[in-house]
């Protein structure tokens, strides 16, 4: 997916692949991801190589990413800082069972007509420009769910095949109660698989992804070099896509 929607470099020792770094630009700001390198080449300055070409396919765009422990101090070395921090959730979930939701709203499944709503939402919930992203995970999504307000999308959630299992990502609501019924929707599909999330900490989901199952394994840094992108309206993005995606 990085391929299709995003600048990559690698370093090459005598044809073997030792590092990896990928740019995706999303609209005012451009994502870096998937900064790898070799453990037998590290401490060789590769990984700061790789993030000087990272940057500069930013051109004018805010680069923003999600910093492991190991790669914060050579992020913060060249000029990024910490706004939020993101855990990253997994297990095999024991699907709780969809709260009420407000009146006058209904889940309801998502279908291609609701693609560009979805975008929008997308787009206002993360600050980020999403179009091309979403329209690329659109090809692998298995379910997407979403909930409506006198006709209008005001949350949606998404699943798709994802490493071990599946994924669920991203997820825009207006609040926590639509996070969780759109969540607990999308789980009582699979409930035998292997489940990851990806949540920004501080949105009150933690507490009860763990109820279902799905158990805190790492925790992540969000940094940017210059200003953080913001939500705008009521929606806020409460998954992201993927770590290196945001």
């Amino acid at each position: 997916m990085l391929q299709r929607v995003a600048q990559g470099f690698v370093v090459e020792d005598q044809g073997r692949l030792i590092g990896t770094a990928f740019t995706c630009p999303q609209g005012n700001y451009a994502t870096i991801g998937l900064v790898i390198v070799d453990g037998d080449y590290q401490g060789q300055g590769i990984g700061r190589k790789l993030m000087e070409l990272a940057i500069e396919a930013c051109g004018s765009r805010t680069p923003i990413l999600n910093a492991t422990l190991a790669g914060a101090p050579l992020y913060a070395s060249q000029g990024f800082v910490d706004f939020g921090h993101i855990q990253q959730h997994q297990g095999q979930a024991l699907p709780p069972t969809p709260g009420r939701l407000a009146a006058g709203e209904r889940c309801r499944a998502l279908t291609d007509a609701d693609h560009g709503a979805l975008i929008q939402l997308a787009n206002a919930g993360s600050g980020l420009d999403r179009e091309a992203v979403l329209r690329d995970l659109f090809d692998v999504v298995e379910q997407a769910v979403g909930i409506e307000r006198e006709g209008r999308l005001c949350a949606f959630a998404l699943l798709r095949p994802f490493g071990r299992g599946r994924c669920i990502g991203p997820v825009v609501a207006q609040n926590v109660e639509q996070a969780r019924h759109l969540i607990a929707t999308l789980l009582a599909e699979v409930p035998d698989a292997f489940v990851r999330i990806d949540i920004p900490s501080d949105n009150g989901l933690a507490p009860w992804l763990e109820e279902a199952g799905l158990k805190p394994v790492d925790t992540v840094a969000q940094m940017a070099r210059g200003t953080p992108p913001q939500a705008s309206g009521a929606a806020q993005q409460f998954a992201l896509v993927t770590q290196a995606i945001g």
